[in-house]
């Protein structure tokens, strides 16, 4: 049997890193990030215990691997569904409609991480983490941004901070409406851009005309 190529190889070891971080979610999604082991995220992506530690130097490293890649390809579905559109604003209030969204269905998950970031080891920085940056950059390049340097980060911000506010706990989440709508009325979108939920604007909220 002749040695495997150099391209072959590579492919085997990225579809063996998707399985770790698809698996990593799945389980801490389910049973939260204290009763997940590295041993049962390697059982379930069907990988030796040891390719865990080769990818990443532990395990709250790969969980922000793994939802840095479920936000980048939430993110993507989400700007890139039918009908597909190269219109700024619209792109823009997909992208925080996708993030939010994500926010509410993996409440757990998304907790986790945010609990996470908040350490000391802060952001991690991973090929995942990179192509979600690259996502929103260009988001706001398409929203028209001058200074997109500047204003990655601010939506970056804004929209970590809509997530905390979803999902304070213990005590009292923020509608999804407000948080929405606040941002919404920062940029100038009109409410039924994205996937507005049902139902009119909050009272009080001022929002651009249809």
């Amino acid at each position: 049997m002749s040695p495997r190529s150099p391209s072959v190889n590579e492919e085997l070891r990225r579809r063996s890193r998707e399985r770790l971080l698809q698996a990593t979610v799945d389980l801490v999604g389910e049973h939260g990030y204290e009763a997940t082991t590295l041993g049962h995220i390697a059982d379930r992506a069907g990988a030796a215990r040891g390719l865990v530690s080769y990818y990443f130097p532990g395990k709250r490293q790969l969980l922000q691997s793994a939802v840095h890649r479920l936000m980048h390809r939430t993110l993507d579905e989400g700007l890139e569904r039918e009908p597909r559109t190269e219109d700024g604003h619209e792109r823009l209030a997909r992208a925080i409609d996708a993030i939010l969204g994500l926010a509410l269905d993996e409440p757990l998950l998304m907790r986790t991480h945010m609990a996470g970031i908040l350490q000391a080891e802060g952001f991690v920085q991973c090929p995942e983490q990179q192509r979600l940056a690259e996502l929103l950059r260009d988001t706001v390049v398409r929203y028209g941004s001058q200074d997109p340097d500047r204003d990655y980060p601010l939506l970056r911000a804004l929209l970590m901070g809509a997530v905390f506010a979803l999902l304070i706990p213990g005590g009292a989440p923020m509608p999804l409406e407000t948080l929405r709508a606040e941002l919404f009325q920062r940029y100038d979108l009109d409410w039924k851009l994205g996937v507005p939920p049902d139902g009119a604007p909050p009272d009080g909220i001022s929002m651009k005309a249809g």
